[in-house]
C-alpha cells in the first residue's frame, strides 16, 4: 500500500526504508527526490521541512516504485554525470561508469607522452554509445578532431544530443566497427565495445540484465570476439605512431594484451588496472 506523506523529510524517510527493504541502494531515494523537486542536494536538506504536494508525492513514489522494480536510476531521471559534465542517457546506450572515466584519463596522459603538442591528431572513438568518450575527450582537448561510430542509429541519436548540448563538434557515422572509418589513417582509436560472455549473463545484477541494451553488452567468442576483430583490422587505418584504449572486462587483461602484441608485435601493449586494483584497460602504443 502506497503511503502518504506530508513533508519532504517524511517522503524521503518512507522511500529510503522502502528501497532498503527492498535490497535497493537508499541513496536513490534522495536523488529521486532531488529530481522530483528539482532541487540540489543542498536545497534539499535546507527545504527538509517543507510541504511535499500530493501531485509530487506520487509522481515521486511512482519513480521509487519503478527503481524498486529494477529500473536504473539514471534511466528513470534520464542522465548520469561523467567526468564532472552531465549526459543524457535512455535504453538504448550504457549507462556511463567511473571505470571509463579512468581511461579517458589514462589516454591524455599517454597522448601528451607521445605526440608532438604542435601535431593535428584525430580521434575515432567506435561504439561511441552515449557519447561520453567522444565528447569528453573533444571538450578535454579541443584541438582533436574527434569522430564517433556506433552500429546503433538509437545510440548515436543520443550521442549527437550530447554532443549538441555539451558544445563538442564532432562527427558522427553510423557503421560496424572500423569499416565506417576505414577510409582515413587514424592517430587515436578508443573504444568499449561489448566484452561480457553470455555465460556471465546469470551473474549480473537485474538492473544492469534486465535494463541495459544487450548489443553493448555481450559479444561471442568468451567476450572477445571484437577485440580480435579490432586487432585484425585496425593495423591497416592507424599512422605511426599511433595509440590505442580499450576497455576490459577484469578477467580478460593477459588475452587481450596477447590479441593485439599478435597484431602489433613491436608495439608497447600494457595492461592498466583501475582505481580499485581491477585490470581494466588495454594501452596499445605503436611507434613503428
Amino acid at each position: 500500500m502506497k503511503p502518504m506523506c506530508k513533508y519532504v523529510y517524511e517522503a524521503l524517510a518512507r522511500a529510503s526504508s522502502f528501497l532498503s527493504e527492498n535490497g535497493r541502494e537508499e541513496v536513490v531515494a534522495r536523488m529521486l527526490l532531488q529530481h522530483v523537486l528539482n532541487k540540489t542536494h543542498v536545497e534539499l536538506m535546507i527545504d527538509m521541512r517543507e510541504e511535499i504536494s500530493v501531485q509530487q508525492f506520487e509522481r515521486y513514489w511512482s519513480l521509487i516504485e519503478e527503481h524498486r522494480a529494477g529500473k536504473p536510476v539514471q534511466y528513470i531521471m534520464g542522465t548520469e554525470e561523467f567526468y564532472g559534465r552531465t549526459f543524457q542517457v535512455n535504453q538504448d546506450v550504457l549507462i556511463p561508469r567511473p571505470e571509463t572515466e579512468e581511461l579517458i584519463v589514462e589516454t591524455i596522459s599517454r597522448i601528451k607522452r607521445m605526440f608532438n603538442k604542435q601535431s593535428k591528431l584525430n580521434l575515432a572513438d567506435i561504439g561511441t554509445g552515449s557519447g561520453a568518450i567522444a565528447v569528453t575527450m573533444k571538450l578535454e582537448n579541443p584541438t582533436l578532431e574527434v569522430t564517433a561510430t556506433d552500429l546503433s542509429f538509437e545510440a548515436l541519436e543520443v550521442a549527437k544530443l550530447n554532443a549538441t548540448e555539451l558544445d563538442a563538434n564532432i562527427t558522427f557515422i553510423q557503421g560496424d566497427l572500423t569499416r565506417p572509418i576505414s577510409d582515413e589513417k587514424w592517430d587515436i582509436v578508443l573504444s568499449n565495445p561489448p566484452y561480457i560472455s553470455q555465460d556471465e549473463a546469470p551473474t549480473l545484477s537485474d538492473t544492469v540484465l534486465n535494463y541495459e541494451p544487450h548489443r553493448a553488452l555481450f559479444a561471442d567468442e568468451e567476450g572477445l570476439y571484437l577485440y580480435k576483430r579490432l586487432a585484425q583490422e585496425l593495423p591497416a587505418i592507424l599512422k605511426r605512431p599511433a595509440l590505442i584504449g580499450l576497455e576490459i572486462g577484469y578477467k580478460q587483461g593477459p588475452v587481450v594484451q596477447s590479441i593485439f602484441q599478435k597484431s602489433f608485435p613491436t608495439a608497447r601493449v600494457e595492461i592498466v588496472k583501475d582505481i580499485n586494483g581491477k585490470e581494466r584497460m588495454i594501452f596499445c602504443e605503436i611507434v613503428e
